[in-house]
């Protein structure tokens, strides 16, 4: 089972680059409803908007639980502690460490294109990660 982060869908959306990777993947689809929120913030336009209705039809979403978001919180505070990160990049990064939380608690495979900030979350909680 593999879930996609949102950089492999607007990368892909954007120039087409990830379609036969996807079209090739035996795994079972999922999404994340943190994945589908952050998309649906930068949708602008009725095909976008169209795409995510598609998604939300027709693939389980997967929700963070209570003690996803918790252990967030608890990973995000390790994470300022260890690097000093200011709280606008512990902004930014708290959706992902949803998204991998996810993730982990299915069983599921993450895919992004977001190296560096999943690298990271990776030496907080072991999550399986496939960087494209």
């Amino acid at each position: 089972m593999v879930i996609f982060d949102s950089s492999i869908l607007v990368d892909d959306l954007r120039t087409g680059c990830h379609s036969q990777r996807i079209a090739a993947l035996d795994d079972l689809v999922r999404f994340s409803a943190v994945v589908l929120a952050e998309l649906w913030r930068g949708a602008t336009t009725p095909a976008e908007q169209a795409f995510l209705r598609a998604l939300e039809r027709n693939y389980p979403l997967f929700t963070p639980t209570e003690k996803n978001w918790l252990e967030s919180g608890m990973i995000l505070a390790k994470i300022q502690t260890d690097r000093g990160y200011e709280p606008r990049k512990l902004r930014d990064l708290h959706f992902d460490v949803l998204i991998a939380l996810t993730a982990r608690s299915c069983g599921a495979k993450l895919i992004t294109s977001n190296r560096g900030d999943f690298e990271l979350i990776r030496k907080y909680r072991d999550f399986e990660l496939e960087v494209w």
